[in-house]
């Protein structure tokens, strides 16, 4: 995933494709044009083709020969893939991280948890939740897994987002209180064991909307 610091004009189109594809705001299937958004960036087809790859790695285009580029489309098969992968993978690095969090780190996650229950909106919510699991998975310090982890943030965002078009109500997240509470308590494999329940939650049910108790 574009790093937040990555300020260069590939990084800044990027981002800006990501949120509006995540949004919902390009629908699924819809072409890219790579001069369309030269002309919206005032930039070169080069910078547009990498934030197009960039895009691809995150798994919200794909590239088709001699079809270009579309926003890539879901079903429930990919959204319980994704949840799956996302467990798996934020229980590895929690494991690694858990050694490392400190009463400063965990305090800091449980303000970002506060302010999530407390946000006016469900992409406000989202860029807490984001905020919360980067913070405390970091210290893994395995920089590659990490930028997997944000990929997949990214496709579980665009679920999350088509769940919440309607209707949107703060949630309380029961889960992210009891992950803090047993990493305060050194308790790793029950912080583990709710975070993956936690995170795979998205998969279990075609159809289902987000539970406003428990979101990843």
């Amino acid at each position: 995933m574009t790093s937040d610091k990555d300020n260069t004009i590939t990084g800044k189109i990027t981002r800006a494709l990501a949120d509006r594809i995540i949004a919902g705001h390009i629908a699924p299937g819809s072409k890219l044009r790579q001069d369309h958004f030269a002309e919206e960036f005032g930039a070169s087809h080069v910078p547009v083709r990498e934030a197009f790859r960039r895009l691809e790695a995150q798994g919200l285009v794909v590239s088709e020969p001699r079809r270009g580029v579309r926003v890539a489309s879901f079903d429930i098969a990919e959204v319980r893939e994704v949840a799956e992968m996302r467990a798996s993978l934020e229980v590895l690095a929690l494991r690694h991280a858990a050694p490392h969090l400190t009463t400063a780190i965990l305090d800091e996650a449980e303000a970002i948890n506060r302010a999530g229950e407390n946000a006016a909106d469900v992409r406000a919510w989202e860029e807490t939740n984001r905020a919360f699991h980067r913070l405390i998975l970091t210290p893994c310090g395995m920089p590659r897994l990490l930028t997997t982890i944000d990929d997949l943030h990214a496709a579980s965002a665009r679920f999350l987002f088509s769940g919440f078009r309607m209707e949107w109500g703060a949630p309380t997240d029961q889960d992210h209180r009891a992950i803090l509470k047993a990493l305060r308590d050194r308790q790793f494999d029950v912080a583990a064991a709710t975070l993956a329940r936690h995170v795979k939650w998205i998969g279990a049910k075609p159809g289902a909307k987000p539970r406003l108790k428990t979101l990843s």
